[in-house]
């Protein structure tokens, strides 16, 4: 077996496990299969199955311990902040409680990312975050998606603060904006965001001014929290 083919078998099965964990197939607290009932179990190698298992414990769903097997952990021990975990929590139809804290951690750091990049952004991470609107102008006419160009908005941003910390956000705020934008925008019964407000948004950054771009971010992030919680 070539190393390609056994890293993308161990990636399968670390999908398939941390799916079925997050939706309850493997309760918490309880064990799993042993490491040779996996294999049989998914059909794959005892090394691909030993490597799934070292990953799925370093994201914090399980531990896995001499003696004492393979137990699922609480959500609590589970790393929120890595994309692989967000992404299968995301996929197994969120909660509105869990939205909600994901809109409440961007309304904490987006604001502070746009007043940021008003002082910091160069002019290629201003034209980033212009080249982003476009696309949302041209999602509005059917030409682009506007998903895609909403997230590529918001985290050209997060690029242009020039925070290191929130640049290694970027990949975390996209994965979840992928279920949160769809979300609020179907409360809204709009396809894609306020371009207007978006537009604002970039207006305020390229003027240099820290307190109106904060401001700026603030409104819409206020106005997706409000949303959740109409609906909750």
């Amino acid at each position: 077996m070539t190393p390609s083919i056994k890293q993308n078998l161990t990636q399968q099965l670390t999908h398939s496990l941390g799916i079925a964990i997050v939706k309850g197939t493997y309760p918490i607290g309880e064990g799993l299969p042993s490491e040779a009932d996996l294999c049989v179990q998914y059909n794959v190698s005892r090394s691909s199955t030993r490597e799934a298992v070292k990953m799925l414990s370093a994201k914090g769903l399980i531990s896995s311990r001499p003696k004492q097997g393979i137990r699922v952990l609480p959500e609590s021990s589970w790393n929120m902040f890595d994309t692989d975990v967000l992404t299968w929590i995301l996929s197994s139809k969120p909660s509105l409680s869990l939205l909600k804290e994901f809109t409440q951690v961007r309304a904490a750091i987006e604001p502070q990312a746009a007043a940021l990049a008003s002082i910091n952004a160069t002019y290629e991470q201003l034209e980033d975050i212009e080249k982003a609107l476009e696309r949302m102008i041209d999602a509005d006419q059917g030409l682009d998606d506007p998903l895609d160009a909403d997230i590529a908005f918001h985290t050209s941003i997060l690029v242009a603060s020039g925070n290191r910390f929130f640049v290694q956000l970027t990949e975390f705020i996209g994965t979840a904006l992928k279920v949160s934008i769809r979300y609020t925008n179907k409360i809204k019964g709009v396809p894609g965001a306020d371009v207007e407000k978006h537009a604002d948004i970039l207006n305020t950054i390229k003027s240099r001014n820290p307190e109106k771009a904060r401001n700026a971010v603030k409104t819409i992030l206020d106005e997706a929290l409000e949303l959740i919680d109409s609906q909750l």
